[in-house]
């Protein structure tokens, strides 16, 4: 990783843009300058100064201070339902590549049936069942993005599957898990890499609209989606909340979509013969 940054600037750029924001949810305790829990209502809706970097809410509450918390609760949610996607979809893909047959057919249907409903609505749909809160949308969100990662890891390990190493491996009595975790995981590691970045950026976007809806975190839990749904109501007193809270989302999808591109044009041979 650390060549390729110093030859790609973009990829140099968007990673220390993401390490950035996680270092802002990651010492949010430290950096927030009040505890944003804390109301004080004879401050409330107050414009951005020095005592308040970006204001209050309605509530008096500091707004710099939920962003940063409000980061926490994005990336944690987030992080938390790409992994899970990543583990079990991931596995289901490489299993059904590597045994064919009718177990192939089976998964892969299962995951036309989860990828037949629109990701939203599939989500809310989970979170009815579940009840909404924070863990809910984060449960919700893995099960939406399992079929992506089955679909996009199926087809390159179908290709490795039937490669020479694969089969040497199998040959000399390799046992079913080294050769799917030894020899065919590692060589997906770049399509791994550039495709959780990519959905990092779309899960916390699904993840602001479950807020914004209510169906995510839960008040008063500092969340970005939550902040923007509570703004909206006050737009024409204290637009503040709503319009930081709104930059706060579109640079923590930004910076993880930045990433995964730059990543994408720099991992994959063909784009870099390209630029050649």
């Amino acid at each position: 990783m650390i060549p390729f940054l110093k030859q790609n600037r973009l990829l140099s750029f968007a990673f220390g843009f993401v390490v950035l924001q996680v270092l802002l949810a990651g010492f949010a305790p430290l950096l927030a300058p009040y505890d944003p829990f804390n109301q004080v209502m004879a401050e409330r809706m107050q414009g951005p100064s020095m005592l308040h970097w970006l204001g209050t809410d309605q509530l008096g509450r500091d707004v710099l201070a939920r962003i940063l918390f409000g980061y926490r609760t994005s990336l944690l949610t987030c992080g938390t339902a790409v992994l899970i996607a990543l583990v079990l979809g991931g596995t289901l893909g490489m299993l059904a590549a590597y045994y064919k047959g009718w177990f192939d057919r089976i998964v892969m249907r299962l995951m036309d049936v989860l990828f037949a409903f629109p990701i939203l609505l599939l989500a809310i749909g989970i979170i009815a069942i579940l009840g909404p809160s924070t863990w809910s949308a984060a449960f919700a969100i893995a099960i939406v993005y399992t079929p992506i990662f089955a679909r996009l890891l199926r087809g390159p390990a179908l290709v490795i599957c039937e490669s020479e190493y694969a089969m040497g491996a199998r040959a000399i009595g390799a046992s079913d898990a080294r050769i799917i975790f030894a020899h065919i995981l590692p060589n997906l590691s770049s399509v791994l890499l550039v495709q959780t970045s990519l959905l990092l950026s779309a899960a916390i976007l699904v993840e602001a609209s479950l807020s914004f809806l209510g169906l995510g975190a839960q008040p008063p839990v500092p969340s970005l989606g939550l902040m923007l749904s509570e703004g909206r109501n006050f737009l024409m007193l204290s637009p503040w909340p709503a319009i930081f809270a709104g930059f706060a989302i579109l640079f923590l999808s930004f910076g993880f979509n930045l990433l995964g591109d730059a990543l994408r044009d720099t991992l994959d041979p063909r784009l870099r013969g390209q630029e050649a």
